[in-house]
């Protein structure tokens, strides 16, 4: 039973209090800290070639034999060098088998999905990834905004921060402690905009979204937790 540990509406950011908010398909983590013998990206044999190392490094904070391990990964789990969102999803799923983790993917797949083709390459995923692992508060707070703005257009909405929140609630089932009223979501967005719309338009801006977090301790602790969850 997993356990949900008190903070800001709980799950707080990205829903970090109540799981992994993102979990790739290989150990990134590990991949990412290994040694690599190979001399350069094995870019032939598959139909999508991602860029070349060196636009990779100066885009992400990997070295080049740490992009090597994260590719050899990304390859073998995706031989075509591209994840669509029903795989994205199938992947995501079997981390949760106790819930319903198809919207909350879907949700995920497109942050990760930066260009907006409908599929995760893998420069998509490095970039992200780098973000994620290495990036700094700001970054990872900008990254957090994406995902929760769910239409692209620069806000919040509290519809947008709901459907985000009943994707968490869908995915982690059940299984929780304490069991999660029904009405918790809407509760989670109350208490959220409550804090962060400043001026009470109904929507909130990456400048309130990034004031508020960065001045919140209960959200800057869970922004920690990144490094653990991937």
């Amino acid at each position: 039973m997993r356990q949900l540990p008190a903070g800001l509406g709980s799950p707080t950011l990205l829903g970090c209090k109540v799981g992994r908010p993102v979990t790739v398909p290989f150990n990134a983590k590990d991949a990412a800290g290994q040694d690599s013998s190979d001399s350069e990206l094995e870019l032939s044999t598959v139909r999508h070639q991602p860029e070349g190392l060196e636009q990779l490094q100066a885009q992400t904070k990997f070295t080049k034999k740490e992009l090597q391990s994260l590719y050899r990964g990304f390859k073998n789990e995706c031989p075509t060098g591209l994840v669509d969102e029903d795989t994205f999803k199938l992947i995501y799923s079997q981390f949760f088998p106790q819930g319903d983790a198809t919207t909350y993917a879907h949700f995920l797949f497109n942050a990760f999905d930066a260009d907006g083709n409908g599929a995760i390459h893998f420069e998509d995923f490095v970039v992200g990834l780098s973000i994620l692992l290495r990036g700094t508060v700001h970054e990872k707070l900008k990254w957090a905004f994406n995902l929760y703005d769910i239409n692209k257009d620069g806000y919040i909405t509290k519809e947008e921060m709901l459907a985000i929140m009943k994707s968490i609630y869908d995915m982690m089932g059940r299984h929780t402690y304490p069991i999660l009223r029904e009405d918790a979501p809407l509760e989670h967005v109350e208490r959220f905009f409550q804090k962060m719309d400043r001026n009470h338009d109904g929507v909130v801006t990456i400048d309130e979204f990034l004031e508020t977090c960065q001045k919140d301790e209960n959200i800057m602790s869970s922004m920690q937790l990144f490094e653990n969850v991937i």
